[in-house]
């Protein structure tokens, strides 16, 4: 980003994020990480159905098709929309260090309008770890993984226990994750987001 603020900016000590040893191979799809999330859940009918892809070290590579639900002005993607698709990317990086956190702040650069039936291109990766403290970046592309870029954010996730979301969340759907005989599922269904 052009102008990111000195909270996203790593301290001095701040170290090289470490891609945890049972995080999902390069290449494989993350999945959603509970049905209902409006960023990659596919039990929500307007929601981004975000796709991600682990890749190389700490990053990935996702995308979602902007759909009518997912406009503000006439024909484009709402600017909200937009950020959510960052921070649903930018959010699912933390799988790969198998690390429960939640969004400290999203800044976001909006640089190019996304039209109603494209399909953004979204390349994310930590870049650096501070104590509970996770850095990391994303670009949106239109057109293709080489296309212009049309959205840029950083992001600073905060590293919680999973009592941050028994705590806060409404209690039907708590212990409906928790009840989920899949240990997997269970685990990621409080993976991301305040």
């Amino acid at each position: 980003m052009s102008r990111t603020s000195a909270a996203l900016q790593p301290p001095a000590d701040a170290v090289r994020p470490v891609r945890h040893p049972d995080a999902p191979a390069p290449g494989e799809l993350l999945g959603a990480h509970y049905g209902q999330c409006f960023g990659c859940g596919g039990d929500q009918p307007h929601g981004l159905h975000l796709e991600a892809r682990a890749g190389e070290g700490v990053s990935l590579t996702a995308e979602f098709t902007v759909r009518p639900a997912h406009q503000g002005a006439p024909g484009l993607a709402h600017g909200g929309v937009l950020a959510s698709a960052l921070d649903e990317a930018l959010g699912s990086l933390n799988w790969l260090l198998r690390t429960i956190a939640v969004t400290g702040r999203l800044e976001t650069d909006f640089v190019g309008p996304v039209p109603v039936g494209t399909t953004l291109h979204l390349q994310a990766e930590v870049t650096a770890v501070a104590g509970r403290k996770i850095y990391s970046t994303a670009t949106g592309r239109v057109g293709g993984p080489d296309g212009p870029v049309a959205v840029r954010a950083d992001a600073l996730f905060v590293e919680v226990k999973v009592d941050h979301f028994v705590d806060h969340g409404r209690q039907e759907e708590i212990q409906a994750a928790m009840n989920d005989p899949d240990q997997v599922r269970r685990a990621r269904a409080f993976e991301v987001n305040p």
